[in-house]
């Protein structure tokens, strides 16, 4: 990417918060565990209310509903990762880390856990309308393919990561598509119809600057539809086709002339017939209009001479 894109790409700040591994267990033992300890309470509450009489049954009693309420306490800490997403972890606002091992885990259950989807998602542009570098109406669309990376700072740095990729890939595609010309002029010059390969990569390498700070990364872009617009798409096609038409007539003469030329001079090395400065301007004229001619040459039979 040029220096000159980079510097008109806004700078983003710094992010403030990235991703950690949140401390988690094997959920599997944490189940076994609340499930043994739920026993545990409903028994002695059963025991405490059957075998203990008196005022000595509430002991009991009391403990076990304690301990009941302990173990399903803990329970509420258990999570069902799937494959392909995230937990955000956060206790009391503060960010606790991601939990990204996917199945059954245990965490701190007075903790809140956001889920977030860690997959390969597309996203793909409506059509828009924008001038290009000459200041031609053109329609252009794309599609970027992208993952959350840091799943801290799309969660926290910005309000809706989703919706901040998509916007930030329409002011990519329009930044690039008023950068660069439809169709260059310059045949050095970088055109979005010509370079679409480099234009792409300059497309993909701005997205990924003005996305970073989601925390997001772009795997692919691509341009899914470029064309003039409508209302002069018709002009334009009119000046493709004369291009294509002048370029086909510049190579007919360059070959022609080369035609010509090794004619005269085969025809003068083996002294075939003596040319003369106007019988060779009268064969290169002739062989000319018969090389370069769109219609079929017709023959003429000169029973005079080239002076009569």
């Amino acid at each position: 990417m040029s220096k000159d894109t980079v510097e008109s790409v806004p700078a983003m700040p710094e992010p403030e918060v990235r991703e950690f591994a949140a401390r988690s267990v094997g959920g599997g033992l944490a189940l076994t565990l609340g499930l043994l300890g739920c026993a545990a309470g409903l028994a002695l509450i059963i025991g405490g209310a059957i075998l203990v009489d008196g005022g000595l049954k509430l002991v009991p009693i009391i403990g076990g509903s304690l301990l009941l309420a302990a173990a399903i306490t803990a329970m509420g800490g258990l999570n069902m990762v799937a494959p392909g997403e995230a937990r955000v972890v956060q206790l009391f606002g503060r960010y606790r880390g991601t939990v990204r091992t996917d199945g059954l885990r245990w965490v701190n259950p007075f903790t809140s856990r956001e889920p977030i989807s860690t997959r390969v998602r597309n996203h793909e542009t409506a059509v828009l309308k924008v001038n290009d570098a000459y200041g031609n109406p053109i329609e252009l669309a794309a599609v970027v393919v992208w993952k959350v990376q840091d799943t801290a700072q799309a969660m926290f740095e910005v309000d809706d990561f989703i919706e901040f990729v998509s916007t930030q890939t329409e002011a990519a595609v329009r930044h690039i598509a008023i950068e660069y010309p439809y169709d260059a002029h310059d045949e050095n010059g970088l055109s979005l119809r010509g370079d679409a390969e480099e234009i792409t990569e300059k497309l993909a390498a701005e997205l990924r600057i003005r996305v970073r700070a989601a925390g997001v990364h772009i795997i692919e872009s691509r341009f899914t539809h470029l064309a003039y617009a409508p209302e002069i798409a018709s002009a334009m096609l009119q000046r493709q086709q004369a291009g294509a038409v002048v370029a086909a007539r510049r190579l007919i003469v360059d070959g022609a002339v080369g035609m010509v030329e090794e004619a005269v001079s085969r025809i003068t090395e083996r002294d075939i017939v003596e040319l003369d400065t106007e019988r060779k301007a009268a064969m290169v004229s002739n062989l000319m209009v018969v090389l370069c001619g769109d219609r079929s040459a017709q023959p003429v039979l000169n029973t005079g001479s080239l002076y009569q």
